[in-house]
């Protein structure tokens, strides 16, 4: 079988592979040529004078960059710090907490398994306790996620780590009703806004969290490595970075120790970094219209995908439209197969790539014989590719029932 090719237009713009269904862009993101030749730009005037990039006019270009993101996000440049993923955010924040034998670290069943780790491995060393909120699933509305969380809130609860949308079923949570209603109770919130930038609008300065951590080379398209984390002003002296370094008793006029210690923690490529901003004037120039439309056609796609997957695979939408972006999670019939394991592929994500050329996860969610199929929406796809995966879906269904 082969697979659909992608649309020309706006698909001729990414260095996707030809005569794959590249559905899955919530995973890695996919950076555009554009964005990744003036990185390659960057990174050869790096190399050309490595001592004048990187120890005289890095410090320059970072403000440039985080001030232009800064615009995107509704946030003070001075509160937010470049870093290489969303998961090292959050490892940050929870590993600058100072725990108490018996101190609760709240999350919820839809947690992001990498940021649940390090809530684990901090309350292992420290004495707290992580405790999970089991949200309803298939969500019936936004009420039901904020009783859920709300129900395991004790005194002891120091802080919330919440997905703004989550990764293994593609919900946007009611973050903001979440954030107030903590905050109510006296507990801080640590969003985990991985697939939020480029997705949803954001004003960080409103949404009222102490923290947020996200990346930009999911849905703003920026290279690999670039990501980003917000700090609340009173939060700040208690935060740092993973790597402690010469920030941590360096003193320049003007830059808090904040900004000094996250601004250099050892020699790396900051090229991803500094490259955000021209992916988000490029993508923001694809569409009339700019980000608002882009976020809306992306959001649009991705909701008459789940309608004709759901379809195909006999099972209800999950959760109401209101809360889907451009990702959006299908149930599957049970697994026939029971294999587990880290980056171990569903026999059925594996059929769909090597006989249909379409590359998108199943998820064992929320542990196996259960799944479900994510798929993302960029404006690289199309809904041919959807009813392309549609009807492998039928097949492949039907090829897995007892005959």
């Amino acid at each position: 079988m082969t697979g659909v090719a992608r649309p020309e237009g706006f698909a001729g713009l990414w260095p996707l592979e030809r005569g794959v269904a590249f559905l899955n862009h919530g995973s890695f993101g996919a950076c555009p040529r554009e964005v990744l030749d003036h990185q390659a730009a960057l990174r050869a005037e790096m190399e050309a004078e490595p001592v004048r990039f990187l120890g005289r006019e890095l410090d320059g270009r970072l403000d440039a960059a985080r001030e232009a993101l800064a615009v995107f996000v509704g946030a003070d440049a001075d509160d937010l710090a470049f870093i290489t993923n969303a998961t090292s955010g959050v490892n940050a924040i929870v590993r600058s907490l100072a725990l108490s034998a018996g101190d609760e670290l709240l999350t919820t069943d839809h947690a992001y398994a990498a940021c649940r780790n390090a809530l684990d491995f901090v309350a292992a060393r420290s004495g707290a306790r992580v405790s999970v909120a089991v949200l309803p699933f298939p969500v019936a509305s936004p009420e039901s996620i904020v009783d859920a969380v709300m129900a395991k809130v004790t005194p002891r609860t120091r802080l919330a780590l919440l997905d703004h949308i989550t990764s293994p079923t593609g919900v946007i949570l009611p973050i903001e009703r979440l954030i107030a209603e903590l905050a109510r109770r006296g507990v801080e919130t640590l969003v985990d806004g991985a697939h939020a930038p480029g997705m949803v609008p954001l004003d960080l300065r409103a949404l009222g969290a102490a923290y947020y951590s996200a990346n930009c080379h999911k849905w703003l398209c920026a290279p690999k490595g670039s990501a980003f984390l917000w700090v609340r002003r009173d939060r700040q002296a208690d935060i740092h970075p993973l790597t402690i370094s010469h920030g941590a008793t360096a003193a320049r006029p003007g830059r808090s120790r904040f900004r000094l210690e996250f601004d250099w923690t050892g020699t790396q490529d900051p090229t991803a970094w500094l490259t955000v901003p021209k992916a988000i004037d490029y993508m923001g120039g694809l569409v009339p219209g700019g980000w608002p439309a882009l976020m809306a056609r992306n959001r649009a796609l991705a909701l008459a995908a789940r309608e004709l997957l759901c379809v195909a695979a006999g099972t209800p939408p999950p959760c109401p439209d209101q809360m889907i972006g451009s990702l959006a999670s299908v149930i599957l019939p049970d697994s026939p197969t029971m294999e587990t394991g880290w980056r171990v592929r569903d026999p059925l994500q594996g059929r769909l790539f090597d006989r249909w050329r379409i590359e998108l996860p199943i998820m064992r969610w929320p542990a196996a014989p259960k799944r479900l199929l994510r798929i993302s929406a960029q404006l690289y796809n199309s809904p041919e590719q959807y009813s392309h995966l549609a009807q492998a879906l039928r097949e492949e269904l039907a090829a897995e029932r007892p005959r």
